[in-house]
């Protein structure tokens, strides 16, 4: 469920055969100034429209250099200004009113306009029910435009956090686009020159409103095989690889560098609620004592990562840092289960795939820790083309991935009762409101609090096993210099990227 990035060059054969679609086409440009991208993405769910579902990291990246978002994350894990450059709520914390920079164009000349920006947010949450509905939280047919650079934003219930929820992926596009089919104009850093959603040519947007970008152009290519990634850094046919293994990070020879992002790749079993054998909490709690989470560390990320306690965000800020550990304790899953009528033993099948490297190794090793419980659970290996669309989501139990995303975004994408991609089935319409009374408190350290103890109560009772927390890993070529390093969206922000001397 979440926002990602991938695209590759590597020997023409190879990267055809990877990714599943037709050989590349050689670089349009010898600029030494066009960083060559391989971002993680499947062909088959490549997308032309930002306002629908992101299944590919590729288009993330793509759209996040094409189009202008409202606010992005912030080091500190508060939202800072893009397109809109100031904010402010009323004293009920349901109108925020959002200041535009005036001196944002489109490419094609026109001004960015309030009304563009509220076209685009309608837009988006039109068609929520592909994008997860992104901006549920906000009644965007009662908000206004009263004059070109000021939007004002009703939220459906009180939110100290709204800036935060228009994080990443309020991608604006001109009043009236509809048709996505070729490319629309945007009012992002870089243009669209060339290719497609497989195999994008970006060119810097001279007019963008922000510091000029050091690289002339971007060129990005969807490859769903990690290993592919890397192979196209390491060959010198791309410059940076997106998201590689742990083990492609320890085999880096002397010409490539490793760069490291912080630990927030996941991939958690999921278990659905409302399907047998998990709608028993003995079942579930079972299956979190299962997890050797240091040997899954050990092996699945190979020193690139650390424990998790399975709760799906514990870098964000509202985290109860006083939660204990859970440990292995094979001899209480296994009364667990007897006491849930498994003494006999259980039989289960876990779906998994190779979208992310470790996925595959992670599900296999985690059966071998079920069997030490009576569980025989079955893996079996999904095509990385379909999983996102026929297995996550939909299967009673399963490898999913978080990559970054705040908590309170995680709770209105998977965790509310009415939340479009509610993955575990978690529906407590108590936990609901208190959620929403949490968001309406002001105080920053008041809410963490509240939205901790709403996490206590998801690690007791949840579907996750969450066991552990990867780095972000990149290949990149000695000559690549300033590429981002900060969790989820931010390292989509290329605006800083630099092409030069190896030394």
């Amino acid at each position: 469920m979440t926002l990602k990035q991938r695209r590759p060059v590597l020997l023409i054969a190879l990267a055809a055969l990877a990714a599943g679609c037709s050989a590349p086409p050689p670089p349009t440009s010898g600029s030494t100034s066009t960083l060559r991208y391989v971002a993680a993405g499947s062909p088959a769910a490549a997308s032309d429209d930002p306002h629908g579902g992101l299944a590919n990291e590729s288009d993330a990246l793509r759209f996040s250099l094409l189009y202008d978002v409202l606010t992005v994350p912030g080091d500190d894990g508060t939202a800072k200004p893009r397109l809109a450059a100031s904010w402010e709520p009323d004293r009920t914390l349901t109108r925020w009113t959002f200041r535009l920079r005036p001196e944002a164009t489109f490419t094609d000349g026109r001004p960015v306009r309030a009304a563009d920006v509220l076209y685009s947010l309608r837009r988006i949450e039109r068609k929520a029910a592909e994008n997860y509905g992104r901006l549920a939280s906000f009644d965007t047919q009662a908000s206004t435009a009263p004059d070109d650079h000021t939007v004002v934003l009703v939220s459906r219930t009180p939110n100290a956090l709204a800036p935060e929820a228009l994080e990443s992926v309020t991608f604006v596009v001109p009043e009236g686009s509809e048709d996505f089919g070729r490319p629309v104009p945007g009012s992002g850093p870089y243009r669209m020159a060339g290719g497609d959603a497989r195999t994008a040519v970006l060119m810097r947007n001279p007019a963008w409103w922000g510091p000029r970008p050091s690289l002339d152009g971007v060129e990005i290519r969807a490859m769903a095989d990690p290993q592919a990634r890397a192979a196209a850094v390491t060959s010198g046919q791309a410059d940076v690889a997106g998201s590689v293994s742990p083990a492609a990070a320890k085999a880096a020879g002397t010409g490539v560098r490793v760069v490291r992002r912080a630990p927030v790749t996941e991939y958690p079993f999921v278990m659905r609620l409302d399907r047998e054998p998990f709608d028993d909490p003995r079942v579930r709690e079972a299956f979190k004592l299962a997890a050797d989470r240091q040997a899954l560390v050990d092996t699945v990320f190979l020193g690139y990562g650390k424990v998790a306690n399975d709760l799906p965000t514990p870098y964000d800020a509202s985290y109860p840092e006083d939660l204990a550990q859970r440990p292995r304790d094979v001899a209480r899953a296994k009364k667990l289960l007897a006491a849930a009528g498994h003494a006999d033993g259980l039989e289960v099948t876990l779906r998994t795939t190779t979208s992310y490297p470790g996925m595959d190794g992670a599900a296999a090793l985690y059966a071998r820790q079920l069997a030490d419980i009576g569980v025989t659970a079955t893996v079996r290996n999904e095509p990385p083309d379909t999983y996102w669309t026929d297995v996550w989501g939909k299967a009673d139990f399963y490898t999913g991935y978080f990559g970054g995303i705040p908590f309170t975004d995680v709770a209105r994408v998977a965790l509310l009762s009415a939340s479009p991609a509610n993955e575990t089935a978690w529906k407590r319409p108590a936990w609901d409101e208190a959620f929403a009374a949490a968001l309406a408190v002001r105080d920053a350290a008041g809410r963490n609090g509240r939205l901790g103890a709403l996490q206590k109560e998801l690690w007791k009772d949840g579907g996750y096993v969450v066991w552990g927390l990867g780095e972000g890993l990149e290949l990149t070529s000695p000559a690549v210099h300033g590429l981002p390093t900060g969790p989820g969206f931010q390292r989509f922000l290329l605006d800083g990227v630099r092409l030069g001397d190896a030394g």
